[in-house]
Protein backbone atom coordinates (compact mmCIF):
# COMPACT_ATOMS: atom_id res chain seq x y z
CA UNK A 1 0.00 0.00 0.00
CA UNK A 2 1.20 3.48 -0.77
CA UNK A 3 2.39 5.39 2.29
CA UNK A 4 0.02 8.27 3.00
CA UNK A 5 1.97 11.37 2.01
CA UNK A 6 1.81 14.97 3.08
CA UNK A 7 0.43 15.71 -0.39
CA UNK A 8 -2.43 13.27 0.16
CA UNK A 9 -3.27 14.86 3.52
CA UNK A 10 -3.22 18.32 1.97
CA UNK A 11 -5.34 17.16 -0.97
CA UNK A 12 -7.86 15.62 1.41
CA UNK A 13 -8.04 18.82 3.44
CA UNK A 14 -8.51 20.90 0.30
CA UNK A 15 -11.21 18.56 -0.93
CA UNK A 16 -13.01 18.87 2.39
CA UNK A 17 -12.73 22.66 2.45
CA UNK A 18 -13.85 22.90 -1.16
CA UNK A 19 -16.73 20.50 -0.72
CA UNK A 20 -19.28 23.25 -0.28
CA UNK A 21 -18.27 25.02 -3.50
CA UNK A 22 -18.00 21.73 -5.40
CA UNK A 23 -21.54 20.87 -4.38
CA UNK A 24 -22.79 23.43 -6.91
CA UNK A 25 -20.59 22.07 -9.72
CA UNK A 26 -21.37 19.23 -12.06
CA UNK A 27 -19.56 15.95 -11.61
CA UNK A 28 -17.86 16.46 -14.97
CA UNK A 29 -16.54 19.85 -13.83
CA UNK A 30 -15.05 18.31 -10.70
CA UNK A 31 -13.39 15.55 -12.75
CA UNK A 32 -12.15 18.07 -15.29
CA UNK A 33 -10.49 20.05 -12.50
CA UNK A 34 -8.47 16.97 -11.58
CA UNK A 35 -7.72 16.19 -15.22
CA UNK A 36 -6.50 19.71 -15.96
CA UNK A 37 -4.35 20.04 -12.81
CA UNK A 38 -2.32 16.85 -12.63
CA UNK A 39 0.23 18.13 -10.13
CA UNK A 40 -2.47 19.01 -7.63
CA UNK A 41 -3.87 15.48 -7.79
CA UNK A 42 -0.83 13.18 -7.90
CA UNK A 43 -2.30 11.18 -5.01
CA UNK A 44 -5.48 10.42 -6.94
CA UNK A 45 -5.73 7.78 -9.69
CA UNK A 46 -8.61 8.38 -12.08
CA UNK A 47 -10.29 5.42 -13.75
CA UNK A 48 -11.29 5.28 -17.43
CA UNK A 49 -13.82 2.63 -18.42
CA UNK A 50 -12.72 0.88 -21.63
CA UNK A 51 -15.46 0.65 -24.29
CA UNK A 52 -17.77 2.41 -21.82
CA UNK A 53 -17.23 -0.21 -19.09
CA UNK A 54 -19.12 -3.40 -19.91
CA UNK A 55 -17.51 -5.85 -17.44
CA UNK A 56 -17.47 -6.60 -13.72
CA UNK A 57 -15.43 -9.37 -12.08
CA UNK A 58 -14.63 -10.98 -15.42
CA UNK A 59 -18.28 -11.12 -16.53
CA UNK A 60 -19.76 -9.01 -19.30
CA UNK A 61 -22.84 -7.23 -17.94
CA UNK A 62 -23.53 -4.67 -20.65
CA UNK A 63 -23.12 -4.40 -24.39
CA UNK A 64 -19.83 -2.65 -25.07
CA UNK A 65 -20.00 0.98 -26.21
CA UNK A 66 -23.58 1.15 -24.98
CA UNK A 67 -25.34 3.92 -23.11
CA UNK A 68 -26.30 1.31 -20.50
CA UNK A 69 -22.58 0.67 -19.91
CA UNK A 70 -21.97 4.41 -19.60
CA UNK A 71 -24.72 4.66 -16.98
CA UNK A 72 -23.11 1.81 -15.05
CA UNK A 73 -19.69 3.48 -15.15
CA UNK A 74 -21.10 6.78 -13.96
CA UNK A 75 -22.92 5.07 -11.11
CA UNK A 76 -19.75 3.35 -9.87
CA UNK A 77 -17.72 6.57 -9.90
CA UNK A 78 -15.51 6.27 -12.99
CA UNK A 79 -14.16 9.58 -14.23
CA UNK A 80 -13.84 8.78 -17.94
CA UNK A 81 -15.60 6.53 -20.43
CA UNK A 82 -13.79 5.52 -23.61
CA UNK A 83 -15.90 4.85 -26.73
CA UNK A 84 -15.04 4.12 -30.35
CA UNK A 85 -16.18 6.23 -33.30
CA UNK A 86 -16.88 5.22 -36.91
CA UNK A 87 -19.08 6.53 -39.73
CA UNK A 88 -22.25 5.15 -41.26
CA UNK A 89 -22.79 4.92 -45.03
CA UNK A 90 -24.46 8.34 -45.01
CA UNK A 91 -21.66 9.96 -43.00
CA UNK A 92 -23.09 9.95 -39.48
CA UNK A 93 -20.65 9.44 -36.62
CA UNK A 94 -21.66 6.27 -34.76
CA UNK A 95 -20.30 4.44 -31.73
CA UNK A 96 -18.80 1.07 -32.69
CA UNK A 97 -15.43 -0.57 -32.09
CA UNK A 98 -15.18 -3.05 -34.96
CA UNK A 99 -15.46 -2.14 -38.62
CA UNK A 100 -18.08 -4.86 -38.85
CA UNK A 101 -21.33 -5.40 -36.92
CA UNK A 102 -21.29 -9.17 -36.42
CA UNK A 103 -19.66 -9.42 -32.98
CA UNK A 104 -21.61 -6.79 -31.06
CA UNK A 105 -24.98 -6.44 -32.81
CA UNK A 106 -27.76 -8.50 -34.37
CA UNK A 107 -26.70 -7.29 -37.85
CA UNK A 108 -24.03 -8.59 -40.21
CA UNK A 109 -21.51 -6.83 -42.40
CA UNK A 110 -19.51 -3.61 -42.45
CA UNK A 111 -20.64 -0.57 -40.49
CA UNK A 112 -19.93 1.69 -43.45
CA UNK A 113 -22.34 -0.35 -45.60
CA UNK A 114 -25.31 0.70 -43.45
CA UNK A 115 -27.08 4.05 -43.35
CA UNK A 116 -27.94 5.43 -39.92
CA UNK A 117 -31.59 4.48 -40.47
CA UNK A 118 -30.51 0.92 -41.22
CA UNK A 119 -28.23 0.82 -38.17
CA UNK A 120 -31.27 1.68 -36.05
CA UNK A 121 -32.47 -1.87 -36.67
CA UNK A 122 -29.24 -3.36 -35.27
CA UNK A 123 -29.67 -4.15 -31.59
CA UNK A 124 -26.62 -4.35 -29.36
CA UNK A 125 -25.63 -7.76 -27.99
CA UNK A 126 -23.89 -8.53 -24.69
CA UNK A 127 -20.82 -10.32 -26.02
CA UNK A 128 -20.35 -13.91 -24.94
CA UNK A 129 -23.83 -14.22 -23.42
CA UNK A 130 -26.13 -14.13 -26.43
CA UNK A 131 -28.29 -11.54 -24.66
CA UNK A 132 -29.88 -9.12 -27.11
CA UNK A 133 -30.49 -5.72 -25.56
CA UNK A 134 -33.12 -3.13 -26.40
CA UNK A 135 -30.40 -0.63 -27.31
CA UNK A 136 -29.39 0.11 -30.89
CA UNK A 137 -26.17 1.58 -32.29
CA UNK A 138 -25.74 5.07 -30.82
CA UNK A 139 -24.76 8.17 -32.69
CA UNK A 140 -21.91 10.27 -31.36
CA UNK A 141 -24.41 12.98 -30.46
CA UNK A 142 -26.53 10.57 -28.43
CA UNK A 143 -23.48 9.27 -26.59
CA UNK A 144 -22.30 12.79 -25.83
CA UNK A 145 -25.73 13.73 -24.53
CA UNK A 146 -25.64 10.72 -22.18
CA UNK A 147 -22.36 11.95 -20.67
CA UNK A 148 -23.04 15.69 -20.60
CA UNK A 149 -22.07 17.30 -17.27
CA UNK A 150 -21.58 13.82 -15.77
CA UNK A 151 -18.29 12.30 -16.90
CA UNK A 152 -15.40 12.90 -19.33
CA UNK A 153 -15.58 11.02 -22.62
CA UNK A 154 -12.58 9.73 -24.56
CA UNK A 155 -13.32 9.35 -28.27
CA UNK A 156 -11.19 6.61 -29.84
CA UNK A 157 -11.07 7.68 -33.47
CA UNK A 158 -11.30 4.63 -35.76
CA UNK A 159 -11.20 6.91 -38.81
CA UNK A 160 -8.60 9.44 -40.00
CA UNK A 161 -7.04 12.34 -38.12
CA UNK A 162 -9.04 14.74 -40.27
CA UNK A 163 -12.30 13.28 -39.01
CA UNK A 164 -11.64 14.61 -35.52
CA UNK A 165 -12.78 18.08 -36.57
CA UNK A 166 -16.28 16.78 -37.27
CA UNK A 167 -16.43 14.99 -33.91
CA UNK A 168 -15.37 18.11 -32.03
CA UNK A 169 -17.93 20.12 -34.00
CA UNK A 170 -20.69 17.87 -32.64
CA UNK A 171 -19.38 18.34 -29.10
CA UNK A 172 -19.15 22.10 -29.55
CA UNK A 173 -22.73 22.26 -30.78
CA UNK A 174 -23.74 20.63 -27.50
CA UNK A 175 -21.56 23.01 -25.48
CA UNK A 176 -19.44 20.20 -24.04
CA UNK A 177 -16.18 20.14 -26.01
CA UNK A 178 -14.12 20.53 -22.83
CA UNK A 179 -15.43 17.14 -21.62
CA UNK A 180 -14.07 15.43 -24.73
CA UNK A 181 -10.65 13.75 -24.90
CA UNK A 182 -9.29 12.77 -28.32
CA UNK A 183 -6.03 10.94 -28.91
CA UNK A 184 -3.61 10.03 -31.67
CA UNK A 185 -0.46 7.90 -31.84
CA UNK A 186 2.80 9.83 -32.11
CA UNK A 187 6.14 8.24 -32.97
CA UNK A 188 8.22 10.72 -34.98
CA UNK A 189 8.69 14.43 -35.61
CA UNK A 190 6.84 14.10 -38.93
CA UNK A 191 3.88 12.52 -37.16
CA UNK A 192 3.91 15.28 -34.55
CA UNK A 193 3.77 17.88 -37.33
CA UNK A 194 0.88 16.11 -39.10
CA UNK A 195 -1.22 15.78 -35.96
CA UNK A 196 -0.40 19.28 -34.74
CA UNK A 197 -1.59 20.75 -38.04
CA UNK A 198 -4.87 18.87 -37.62
CA UNK A 199 -5.27 20.02 -34.01
CA UNK A 200 -4.47 23.64 -34.90
CA UNK A 201 -7.08 23.54 -37.66
CA UNK A 202 -9.71 22.34 -35.21
CA UNK A 203 -8.90 25.03 -32.64
CA UNK A 204 -8.93 24.74 -28.86
CA UNK A 205 -11.44 24.01 -26.16
CA UNK A 206 -11.11 20.21 -26.05
CA UNK A 207 -8.57 17.78 -24.58
CA UNK A 208 -5.91 16.24 -26.81
CA UNK A 209 -3.92 13.27 -25.50
CA UNK A 210 -1.03 11.72 -27.47
CA UNK A 211 -0.27 8.00 -27.29
CA UNK A 212 3.36 6.88 -27.03
CA UNK A 213 4.28 3.19 -27.33
CA UNK A 214 7.64 1.71 -26.39
CA UNK A 215 8.11 -0.11 -29.69
CA UNK A 216 8.86 3.29 -31.27
CA UNK A 217 9.54 5.67 -28.36
CA UNK A 218 12.20 4.76 -25.84
CA UNK A 219 12.77 7.73 -23.55
CA UNK A 220 11.23 10.78 -21.94
CA UNK A 221 12.94 13.16 -24.35
CA UNK A 222 10.32 12.50 -27.01
CA UNK A 223 7.55 13.15 -24.48
CA UNK A 224 9.10 16.55 -23.75
CA UNK A 225 9.11 17.31 -27.48
CA UNK A 226 5.44 16.36 -27.66
CA UNK A 227 4.69 18.51 -24.62
CA UNK A 228 6.28 21.51 -26.33
CA UNK A 229 4.14 20.97 -29.44
CA UNK A 230 0.79 20.58 -27.69
CA UNK A 231 -1.01 21.90 -24.64
CA UNK A 232 -1.14 18.59 -22.80
CA UNK A 233 -3.10 17.32 -19.83
CA UNK A 234 -2.20 13.62 -20.25
CA UNK A 235 -0.04 11.21 -22.25
CA UNK A 236 -1.05 7.58 -22.78
CA UNK A 237 1.96 5.28 -22.41
CA UNK A 238 2.06 1.71 -23.67
CA UNK A 239 4.40 -1.02 -22.45
CA UNK A 240 4.00 -3.78 -25.06
CA UNK A 241 4.16 -7.34 -23.81
CA UNK A 242 5.75 -10.07 -25.88
CA UNK A 243 3.93 -13.41 -25.69
CA UNK A 244 6.75 -15.13 -23.80
CA UNK A 245 7.75 -12.09 -21.75
CA UNK A 246 7.70 -12.26 -17.96
CA UNK A 247 5.81 -9.62 -16.04
CA UNK A 248 7.63 -6.34 -16.43
CA UNK A 249 9.63 -5.37 -13.36
CA UNK A 250 10.18 -1.73 -14.34
CA UNK A 251 7.30 -0.76 -16.60
CA UNK A 252 9.60 -0.55 -19.59
CA UNK A 253 11.50 2.46 -20.94
CA UNK A 254 8.53 4.84 -20.84
CA UNK A 255 7.58 4.32 -17.18
CA UNK A 256 10.89 5.66 -15.93
CA UNK A 257 11.81 8.12 -13.22
CA UNK A 258 12.69 10.60 -15.98
CA UNK A 259 9.23 10.21 -17.51
CA UNK A 260 7.63 10.83 -14.12
CA UNK A 261 9.81 13.92 -13.72
CA UNK A 262 8.75 15.09 -17.20
CA UNK A 263 5.11 14.62 -16.24
CA UNK A 264 5.56 16.74 -13.12
CA UNK A 265 7.48 19.38 -15.06
CA UNK A 266 4.77 19.53 -17.72
CA UNK A 267 1.86 19.15 -15.25
CA UNK A 268 0.30 16.25 -17.17
CA UNK A 269 -1.07 12.83 -16.27
CA UNK A 270 0.47 9.49 -17.13
CA UNK A 271 -2.28 7.25 -18.52
CA UNK A 272 -1.79 3.45 -18.40
CA UNK A 273 -3.89 0.73 -20.08
CA UNK A 274 -4.61 -2.53 -18.26
CA UNK A 275 -7.55 -3.76 -20.35
CA UNK A 276 -7.38 -7.01 -22.30
CA UNK A 277 -7.09 -7.47 -26.05
CA UNK A 278 -8.72 -10.50 -27.68
CA UNK A 279 -6.29 -13.22 -28.77
CA UNK A 280 -3.33 -11.43 -27.19
CA UNK A 281 -1.38 -12.29 -24.01
CA UNK A 282 -2.74 -10.93 -20.75
CA UNK A 283 -1.69 -7.36 -20.05
CA UNK A 284 -0.70 -6.90 -23.69
CA UNK A 285 -0.52 -3.11 -23.27
CA UNK A 286 0.79 -3.25 -19.72
CA UNK A 287 3.84 -5.49 -19.68
CA UNK A 288 1.72 -8.41 -18.49
CA UNK A 289 0.36 -6.46 -15.53
CA UNK A 290 -3.21 -6.11 -16.71
CA UNK A 291 -6.77 -6.77 -15.59
CA UNK A 292 -6.29 -10.53 -15.87
CA UNK A 293 -3.62 -10.40 -13.16
CA UNK A 294 -5.81 -8.18 -10.99
CA UNK A 295 -9.04 -10.18 -11.34
CA UNK A 296 -8.29 -13.76 -12.37
CA UNK A 297 -5.15 -14.06 -10.25
CA UNK A 298 -6.54 -11.82 -7.47
CA UNK A 299 -3.40 -9.66 -7.51
CA UNK A 300 -4.62 -6.09 -7.98
CA UNK A 301 -1.53 -4.68 -6.25
CA UNK A 302 0.63 -6.20 -9.00
CA UNK A 303 -1.47 -4.61 -11.73
CA UNK A 304 -3.24 -1.38 -10.79
CA UNK A 305 -1.00 -0.77 -7.79
CA UNK A 306 2.14 -1.39 -9.85
CA UNK A 307 1.21 1.27 -12.41
CA UNK A 308 0.09 3.76 -9.78
CA UNK A 309 3.46 3.41 -8.07
CA UNK A 310 5.15 4.14 -11.39
CA UNK A 311 3.36 7.42 -11.81
CA UNK A 312 0.11 6.51 -13.55
CA UNK A 313 -2.67 8.84 -12.41
CA UNK A 314 -5.18 7.55 -14.98
CA UNK A 315 -5.78 3.83 -15.57
CA UNK A 316 -7.96 2.59 -18.40
CA UNK A 317 -9.50 -0.77 -17.57
CA UNK A 318 -12.20 -3.28 -18.43
CA UNK A 319 -12.84 -3.61 -14.68
CA UNK A 320 -13.66 -0.06 -13.52
CA UNK A 321 -15.63 -1.05 -10.43
CA UNK A 322 -12.98 -3.41 -9.07
CA UNK A 323 -10.23 -0.90 -9.88
CA UNK A 324 -12.05 1.97 -8.17
CA UNK A 325 -12.81 -0.13 -5.10
CA UNK A 326 -9.25 -1.38 -4.72
CA UNK A 327 -7.59 1.96 -5.44
CA UNK A 328 -9.87 3.74 -2.97
CA UNK A 329 -9.28 1.15 -0.27
CA UNK A 330 -5.52 1.38 -0.65
CA UNK A 331 -4.97 5.12 -0.56
CA UNK A 332 -4.80 5.86 -4.28
CA UNK A 333 -7.98 7.93 -4.56
CA UNK A 334 -9.01 11.21 -2.93
CA UNK A 335 -12.79 11.32 -2.45
CA UNK A 336 -14.92 13.80 -4.35
CA UNK A 337 -17.25 16.11 -2.46
CA UNK A 338 -20.04 13.53 -2.34
CA UNK A 339 -17.88 10.50 -1.55
CA UNK A 340 -16.65 8.98 1.71
CA UNK A 341 -13.16 7.61 2.29
CA UNK A 342 -12.89 3.86 3.10
CA UNK A 343 -12.40 3.20 6.82
CA UNK A 344 -9.23 1.12 6.43
CA UNK A 345 -6.93 -0.30 3.74
CA UNK A 346 -7.75 -3.62 2.12
CA UNK A 347 -5.37 -6.54 2.57
CA UNK A 348 -4.35 -8.01 -0.78
CA UNK A 349 -1.99 -10.71 -1.92
CA UNK A 350 1.36 -9.94 -3.49
CA UNK A 351 3.80 -11.84 -5.68
CA UNK A 352 6.79 -9.76 -4.55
Amino acid sequence: MRTISLGLLISTMLATLAGQSFAGETRARQVLDRFEHANQWRDHVMVAAHRAGSMQAGKTLYAENSIAAVEGSIAMGAEIVEVDIRRSKDGEFVVMHDSWLDRTTTCKGEVVAYTLAELRSCRLVVEGTGVVTGETVSTLREMLMATRDRILINLDNKLEVGDLSGMIAVARHLGMAEQVIVKENLWSQNRISTVKAAMDAIGGGFQFMPILADDAVHDSGFAKTVDQAFSLRAIELINWRDGAQRLTETGGPLFSTRMRAAAVSGDWHIWADTYAIVNKPGGFLAGGRGDELAIQASLPAEAWGFWAERGATIIQTDEPKAAIDWLAANGYRVPYADEARPAEPAKTASIN
